[in-house]
């Protein structure tokens, strides 16, 4: 191998990892602007980082420059703008307030937000250590960019309707540590790997789209609130009904295998 060709596997991808520290710097600024209080800037930049975060893995597919650097870089990037920045803002919005009721109920409260961003790194390490190994279909607990959505969006959409986070304490603190463990769970999530966007599909799903970037225009906080609450409700809803389809097949198989009676 020539040393021009030694230099340019041992270099880094520009295009990919360009989304990737885009993606890290919403989410950045995502954790300074909930310290400013500027709370619906913090969970725009937060989607912001989503939105960037899911492209970064296509452009790279699309053109061929997938790397072992670039998976771990994207893994330190949804670190940051999935768990931290999302738990900053939890924190700085509502549940730095609980120290008013009492210090050690304060004290819950900034624990709850590092239980979410803890539980970001190890769904992040988890996967990590999955890559190859798993149905590529279906994701193994809440994946991070969503939690994240989930959380961005409750007080995205708090904000729109002028309610306080201090009002709403009690509710953001077991908020914030259930979606957190969702994460680290074994709940069945659908990737969306699989569908084939190559392939043709019916003009219905072009409508479809249509009315979701008309909804997003109207009211964006409120559509991307309900859409990612309703991912996180499906993997719980998918693995219950998995695992009732199971039972189900066990019985009928040990009914087969019992002498008849009579």
């Amino acid at each position: 191998m020539s040393k021009l060709d030694q230099t340019k596997h041992k270099g880094i991808y520009l295009l990919p990892n360009l989304f990737t520290t885009g993606a890290m710097f919403a989410g950045y600024y995502a954790a300074i602007a909930s310290i400013q209080g500027k709370f619906s800037m913090a969970c725009l930049s937060i989607f912001i980082a989503a939105l960037l975060d899911g492209l970064d893995g296509r452009v790279a597919r699309l053109t061929n420059t997938q790397s072992a650097f670039g998976e771990q870089y994207d893994s330190l990037s949804d670190l940051v703008s999935f768990g931290i920045a999302p738990s900053l803002l939890a924190f700085n919005w509502s549940l730095s307030s609980l120290h008013t009721v009492h210090p050690i109920v304060g004290k819950i409260g900034w624990l709850a937000a590092f239980i979410f961003a803890v539980c970001g790194a190890l769904r992040l390490a988890r996967f990590n250590t999955q890559i190859g190994v798993v149905d590529k279909a279906y994701f193994q607990g809440l994946p991070s960019p969503a939690a994240a959505a989930v959380l961005s969006g409750f007080v995205w959409v708090c904000v729109d309707m002028e309610l306080s986070g201090e009002s709403l304490r009690f509710v953001m603190l077991p908020m914030t540590i259930i979606v957190g463990l969702l994460m680290v769970s074994r709940f069945r999530y659908y990737s969306f790997k699989t569908i084939p966007f190559k392939e043709g599909v019916s003009f219905v799903w072009i409508l479809l789209l249509v009315l979701i970037m008309v909804a997003l225009a109207i009211k964006t906080e409120w559509v991307l609130f309900v859409v990612f609450s309703s991912y996180a409700l499906s993997g719980i809803i998918l693995t219950l009904v998995v695992i009732k389809n199971k039972r189900a097949t066990r019985k009928a198989k040990v009914k087969l295998k019992s002498p008849n009676e009579g």
